[in-house]
């Protein structure tokens, strides 16, 4: 180890990449400091969970590989069997790189994929963590999954390819996104730029 001293500037940006702020010191206070602002900045808090949310990814996420964020950052505000939509008409393929073993295996909660571990040895590990991630929450019993979440892809990607994979298709030329718009009053969330900003709820909601 080099014993000399170690300095840290922790940035915060907003949406619009603006500066939020900017904390210097010792790396561990610097970056708490930072931390700190960022869980203002980068998390909004809903009181009530939604039947139905809508994310609308943006064009930087030209895959389902970094899109499957919009489903990370928004899966704690979807009410039990309640409804996420991925809305991408940009994409067209879940990922150039992994897209032979992500339609081998197909999006499936955690659960399931540790009952079948023997037939996945040969999926890299990092793909299996994606599967579950996009997929989210669940529970696999007697042979039977039940995901939380009926996840929905409205994207490009073809819809015999979406049900290969475990997931729903919408058509995303038949979706008008002001229809979800302004609606979380009925049970309906709207969110642009899904996948940057975490939504969460103030206390966890009780599953019936």
């Amino acid at each position: 180890m080099v014993g000399v001293p170690v300095h840290c500037l922790a940035m915060v940006v907003d949406r619009g990449a603006g500066l939020c702020g900017l904390y210097s010191g010792n790396p561990r206070e610097a970056w708490s400091r930072a931390a700190e602002l960022s869980s203002q900045v980068h998390i909004v808090t809903k009181k009530k969970p939604f039947k139905l949310v809508l994310g609308a990814a943006p064009a930087m996420y030209d895959e389902i590989w970094t899109a499957g964020k919009v489903m990370y950052k928004l899966e704690q505000v979807v009410a039990d069997q309640g409804t996420l939509i991925i809305y991408a008409p940009h994409i067209r393929e879940v990922s150039r790189t992994w897209g032979r073993h992500i339609e081998a295996v197909g999006y499936h909660i955690r659960e399931y994929l540790l009952a079948h571990m023997d037939r996945l040895k040969g999926v890299p590990r990092g793909v299996l963590a994606h599967l579950t991630h996009v997929r989210g929450t669940g529970t696999y019993a007697d042979g039977v999954e039940r995901a939380d979440v009926n996840l929905v892809f409205a994207t490009s990607i073809p819809e015999e390819v979406c049900r290969r994979v475990n997931v729903g298709y919408m058509d995303p030329s038949r979706i008008h996104l002001a229809d979800y718009m302004n609606q979380e009053d009925q049970g309906i969330l709207f969110v642009d730029h899904a996948g940057e900003i975490l939504h969460r709820l103030e206390r966890p909601a009780t599953k019936e």
